[in-house]
């Protein structure tokens, strides 16, 4: 499976997961990250399992 995402190299908290899908999508940084953990604490949202996923399927920062 191939993904063009990046992480972020200068807007993470943990792995810069979200914050390479909120730079990918144009979007703000804390709101996907609000979004991600309103839906990662609902019972049908696996979300460190599915945090843990797209930190090993993402690409490593782009160096600046």
């Amino acid at each position: 499976m191939k993904i063009n995402i990046h992480r972020s190299g200068h807007d993470r908290v943990i792995a810069g997961v979200i914050g390479g899908i909120a730079e990918h999508f144009d979007w703000n940084a804390n709101l996907a990250r609000l979004i991600f953990v309103l839906l990662a604490i609902t019972p049908m949202f696996p979300g460190i399992i599915a945090y843990l996923v797209l930190w090993l399927i993402m690409k490593d920062p782009i160096e600046d």
